[in-house]
């Protein structure tokens, strides 16, 4: 793989995803999200991956699209440009293995946006959020709008989108943009212990638990528990299961 903008790492199970654009903070342009595209076209394939780490070279995570290739872009370029960044980043939330984000600094506007649309979020205290598109006189164009409101609530979108205001990771993980905030040098050693953590379960049963509460959080609650249901069901037709229970109450660690 012989990317240009982004840095591959796979080993021992976790595969690191690193934006690489130093010199422009990492910002977003197209070749950013072909080259994205492509890895996880190819991490589809990979079955020994576990676990996805994406994180930003640098300084920053990502702070933001690309504002020199966005400037001269015409009104269907523009929707062009949207709907293939929300193309990408709908692509990490359909992997069938968790994506953590490890926000190591500026997650700005289509960088917030990249965070939210993995699994979770572990950040660095230096870390910086916000959606400042309003200053350009444009929103958000990759559902910032949609995934920030799931994740913090109304008010609080409302009023991140309206002022423009790049908040602290203090005040993310106060909003519940963020699950957990750590020293900047401790910030990969503490994702890829959660990293290692989550590939020590159930190899199945976590892919399920992303399926389902995905899915399930965009469907009426009767619909989503009953999607549960059948799913838990499915787990006992399967060794893994079988294999956890049996290791449970033999007082021993399961043999996945």
């Amino acid at each position: 793989m012989d990317y240009k903008t982004i840095k591959v790492n796979i080993s021992d199970n976790i595969a690191i995803l690193t934006l690489s654009r130093p010199e422009a903070l990492n910002a977003l342009n197209s070749l950013v999200f072909s080259e994205l595209s492509d890895f996880i076209t190819y991490l589809e394939t990979q079955s020994e991956v576990r676990v996805l780490i994406v994180t930003g070279e640098g300084k920053s995570f990502v702070a933001g699209a690309d504002i020199a290739e966005m400037s001269n872009k015409t009104q269907e370029e523009a929707l062009q440009f949207s709907l293939k960044g929300q193309e990408v980043f709908k692509r990490f939330g359909l992997l069938k293995i968790p994506v953590i984000a490890a926000v190591n600094g500026f997650a700005l506007g289509g960088g917030c946006e990249l965070a939210m649309s993995c699994d979770f979020r572990i950040a660095s205290n230096k870390a910086k959020f916000g959606q400042p598109e309003v200053n350009l006189g444009l929103i958000p164009g990759y559902a910032g709008t949609q995934r920030l409101s799931r994740l913090v609530g109304m008010g609080n979108t409302l009023y991140l989108l309206m002022t423009a205001d790049v908040i602290t990771a203090d005040e993310a993980l106060r909003i519940g943009l963020v699950q957990q905030v750590v020293e900047p040098d401790e910030l990969m050693v503490v994702v890829m212990e959660i990293a290692n953590k989550v590939a020590s379960k159930g190899k199945s049963a976590v892919k399920n638990i992303k399926e389902v509460t995905r899915n399930g959080y965009e469907m009426q609650f009767d619909a989503a528990s009953e999607l549960e249901a059948n799913i838990f069901s499915y787990c006992f037709g399967k060794e893994e299961s079988k294999e956890g229970m049996q290791a449970f109450l033999e007082k021993r660690k399961p043999n996945w």
